[in-house]
Parts: structure tokens; C-alpha cells; sequence
């Protein structure tokens, strides 16, 4: 896409360091109003034989449950069900925002401002999430095992493998960050390039045409699949924290 796009920032008190770019804060602030409308309306009227939205939520618990225990004993994955329907469903909303349309504002400049877009296709937010999610398993490791036990576990089996444990939690914020990221990038730089070329003229609009749809459909496997697997790894990434047999 090179130059011809902008990314709306603005800089606080002037200072380059302090940038904050608007359609990253307007994306993630959507993502979170649809998840929490989502899980407001499905959780509004509890019925003891759930039906309609009521039952897909329990599925979805369900499904969390089954994802938890896979990865750890129940007493200490029990406190992560909240943390993991969380996780799934902003994952998954943030993946899908730019599956059915992208809205961009032209300058007089002729520069482009995306203001809606998949808010996952940027590596900041994604790095941000697997840093938030890498702090959190510190502090439930700490409050589950005790400080002094849990500082311990840097030292097992052997005190020299300290510092690749410490590269290990490096290494686990990237690789969960980016492999997000640029499942999600590709997604959107094919779609842009199918839609770039569809309204290239009437012709190439009709060969673009299934490729447009069948990508879609592709792109929300994708994001599907890409929701889930950072709500799993989130869980192993927890398991090795506050398992007490690690």
C-alpha cells in the first residue's frame, strides 16, 4: 500500500514520542462495545432451560471449560473462564471487523486515512494484547504459588536455565503478537488487493468477483481459527505459571 495511505496520529504536548493514532483507539473501543453488547443481551434473561442466545453462551462456557482443562487442573483453571471468553470473543470481533468492508477518508493530499479496518492488522495492538496477557500470567502465577515458590520455578530443574526462562517470556509475547498479526495482516492486504482490482474496471470486476467472496469466507475461517488459537495459547502460556508440578 506503501505511501498512499496515512495512519491517523495525533502527538501529545507536540512530542513525536507521544503519538496516538485515532483509528486505532476508535477500533479497539468498537471491539470492546460489541463484546460487551454480545454478552449483555445473550446473559440478560437466565432461564433455567436455556434457549436462543442463552444456550449459545453456555456453549461458549462450555467450550472455554473444555479449552482450560485441556491445558491445566481445574482448581487453579477454574479462576481463567472470564479471562478466556474474554479473550475469544474480542480476538474474534477484532479479526472480523474487516471481513465485510474497509472504510477509508481521502485527503486533499490524496492520502488515505483507514478508519475501519481488522484492528488485529496492526502489530501494536497485537503486541500490546500478548503483553497484557504474558503480565497476567506473572501475577497469577505469583498470587496462586506464593512470590518465593513461584520465583523458584526459574531455577527448575536447573539454576542455569534462568536466563533462557526469562528469554522464553520474550520470545512468547512476540511470537503470540505476531503470528495474530500477520495472519490477520495477509488477510487484509489479499482482500484490499481483490477489491483494488475488481474496481479496476467492469471486466476485471466480474473475474474478481468469486475470489472477493470465497476470500471472505477464507478470511473468517481465519479469524476464527487465529481467536481460538491466542485463547489457547493464552491458557499453556497460564498452565506454565501456576501448575504447581511445573
Amino acid at each position: 500500500m506503501g505511501d498512499y495511505y496515512r495512519q491517523p496520529v495525533v502527538f501529545l504536548f507536540d512530542n513525536p514520542n507521544l503519538g496516538i493514532n485515532l483509528a486505532n483507539v476508535f477500533l479497539v473501543t468498537v471491539s470492546m462495545a460489541i463484546v460487551f453488547l454480545v454478552l449483555f443481551f445473550m446473559s440478560r434473561t437466565i432461564k433455567m432451560y436455556p434457549t436462543g442466545a442463552q444456550n449459545a453462551l453456555e456453549y461458549l462456557i462450555q467450550f472455554i471449560k473444555n479449552v482450560i482443562s485441556s491445558t491445566m487442573d481445574w482448581k487453579q483453571g477454574k479462576h481463567f473462564v472470564i479471562l478466556g471468553i474474554s479473550i475469544i470473543l474480542y480476538v474474534f470481533v477484532s479479526n472480523m471487523m474487516g471481513i465485510p468492508f474497509e472504510m477509508a477518508a481521502t485527503t486533499e493530499e490524496g492520502y488515505k486515512y483507514v478508519w475501519w479496518k481488522s484492528p488485529t492488522s496492526e502489530p501494536i495492538l497485537t503486541l500490546s494484547l500478548a503483553a497484557m496477557v504474558i503480565v497476567m500470567t506473572h501475577i497469577y502465577g505469583i498470587k496462586l504459588k506464593g512470590p518465593k515458590e513461584y520465583g523458584k520455578d526459574y531455577f527448575r530443574p536447573v539454576f542455569f536455565l534462568f536466563p533462557f526462562k526469562i528469554i522464553e517470556d520474550f520470545s512468547n509475547t512476540l511470537t503470540l503478537g505476531m503470528r495474530l498479526y500477520g495472519n490477520v495482516y495477509a488477510k487484509e492486504v489479499l482482500m484490499v488487493m481483490l477489491v483494488g482490482l475488481g474496481t479496476s474496471g467492469i471486466l476485471w470486476g466480474i473475474f474478481a468477483f468469486a475470489p472477493m467472496v470465497v476470500w471472505q469466507v477464507f478470511g473468517t475461517f481465519i479469524g476464527a481459527l487465529q481467536a481460538f488459537i491466542f485463547c489457547m495459547l493464552t491458557m499453556v502460556y497460564m498452565s506454565h505459571k501456576v501448575n504447581e508440578e511445573h
